[in-house]
């Protein structure tokens, strides 16, 4: 019999608060939180001067299985995402091959249940061939439908780009629309201006300016116009500059807005300065842009413009990121470490641990109805993350888990540790040990 868990005095950040309480678990669930005497049948976790958080929830991830398994899989990039206290995913349909029908969702929740450490939950892909067999599903089913990374397939797969495509889904489509906000032919403008100059090895730092800040506010500011027109519910996928944020609102509570954004952790941690360093290993899309939008995407956050922070961890091998500019893939991995990040910016006195849960747990859950998850709560999945706030450690080859075997953030040196992450009741990452004979579960939505 499967002995219960009680945390002992951590400090518990929950809710807008942070006091020192006992947490026990029992099977899956938590049962009770407050003050709780230690029995024979417990196995205990001393969470004193430690803090309790509930499990990271990141909301946009591409693990690559099936069909892209050379650079990562559901087993690596999980394993990877509970060492940094992810707990709970959202993958994107931009596998091999896309996730375009009920039935592909199927196969790939078969992956995940076999392979995840990790509870899990897939986006529908919408693009230009499915769109008319999406809008006669009942898209309450799905968890949200996507266009992100269906670009990469072929030219006119970006929604935000097809005022015609965007307005029918908007129309016919009840569930979150999650959509890559650029303006393709703006990009392929740039493009060819630079190519003119540079020839096929454009320098990474023009990044930003070929997927320009003008490219992506006309795309968010035209969908946000579309969907108000049709009531409809659309989310902005990876939010890059300052300007774009003026476009949402933080007056009324999340469970209300229609309209929706998030922030990556890499659009928050780097800006312009950093690409003559870094060069092409932090070649997003949509690119990372200056210093100026960089604080202005965090005090967003802050103030509640923008909803949730994701990481859109995106791996590839070192090998195809070192290629001349039009040949490098876009993306990086970033989900072993965005909480680190993120606490980074709380040590710095930036933003507070409270707006922290908040944006990677509490908000993720709410946006997407996740049925118990995201609080600690008793009654609620003990899917729970304890972290020490005073462990100095500096992210290395020899510590990096992504399948692909290195990050933009090799030389950091952080100041904070997840400990341990429990999974449904499961203790599935403890200081540096992994009990991986468990797998996560899929995501119930629909209700909290």
């Amino acid at each position: 019999m499967k002995k219960s868990i009680l945390i002992k005095n951590p400090t518990v950040v929950n809710e807008g608060e942070s006091y020192i309480a006992d947490v026990l678990i029992e099977d899956e669930f938590i049962t009770k939180i407050g003050n709780i005497d230690s029995e024979s049948n417990y196995d205990i976790i001393d969470g004193s001067g430690k803090h309790l958080f509930p499990g990271i929830i990141d909301g946009q991830v591409h693990f690559r299985d099936p069909g892209l398994t050379h650079k990562a899989d559901m087993y690596s990039e999980s394993k990877a995402a509970v060492a940094g206290g992810v707990t709970s995913f959202i993958d994107m349909p931009n596998t091999v091959p896309n996730v375009l029908t009920p039935r592909d969702l199927h196969d790939k929740n078969q992956i995940a249940s076999k392979k995840s450490l990790a509870n899990y939950a897939f986006f529908l892909g919408v693009n230009g061939d499915n769109i008319d067999d999406v809008i006669k599903m009942d898209t309450n089913q799905f968890i949200g439908v996507s266009d992100d990374g269906l670009y990469f397939t072929k030219k006119g797969n970006l929604l935000a780009d097809s005022p015609e495509k965007m307005e029918k889904l908007f129309a016919n489509c009840d569930s979150i629309i999650a959509i890559h906000s650029e303006r393709e032919k703006l990009i392929e403008e740039n493009e060819q201006l630079f190519k003119e100059k540079y020839g096929n090895d454009i320098p990474a730092k023009y990044h930003p300016l070929i997927r320009s800040a003008k490219g992506c506010y006309e795309a968010t500011e035209r969908a946000i116009r579309l969907a108000k027109k049709h009531n409809a519910r659309l989310h902005i996928l990876h939010l890059t500059t300052k300007d774009e944020t003026t476009l949402f609102q933080n007056d009324i509570p999340l469970k209300q807005k229609k309209i929706t954004t998030e922030v990556s952790i890499h659009h928050l941690w780097f800006s312009e300065k950093d690409y003559d360093h870094l060069g092409m290993r932090i070649k997003w899309n949509p690119a990372i842009k200056t210093e100026r939008d960089k604080k202005g995407l965090l005090q967003a956050l802050i103030d509640d413009k923008i909803d949730l922070v994701t990481t859109d961890h995106a791996p590839h091998t070192i090998q195809e990121k070192e290629k001349p500019y039009f040949q490098s893939m876009s993306g990086a991995p970033m989900v072993q470490h965005a909480l680190n990040c993120m606490l980074e910016f709380h040590k710095d006195g930036l933003i507070s641990i409270e707006k922290i849960v908040d944006k990677m747990c509490h908000n993720p859950a709410t946006l997407y109805k996740m049925t118990k998850r995201g609080f600690i709560r008793e009654g609620y999945y003990a899917d729970l993350t304890l972290v020490d706030l005073n462990n100095k450690w500096s992210v290395s080859k020899d510590n990096i888990l992504y399948k692909c075997n290195w990050s933009p953030l090799e030389g950091t040196h952080f100041h904070t540790r997840v400990e341990k992450t429990l999974v449904n009741g499961h203790l599935a990452f403890d200081n540096g040990t992994f009990y991986d004979h468990v797998k996560g579960k899929e995501i119930e939505f629909g209700e909290q």
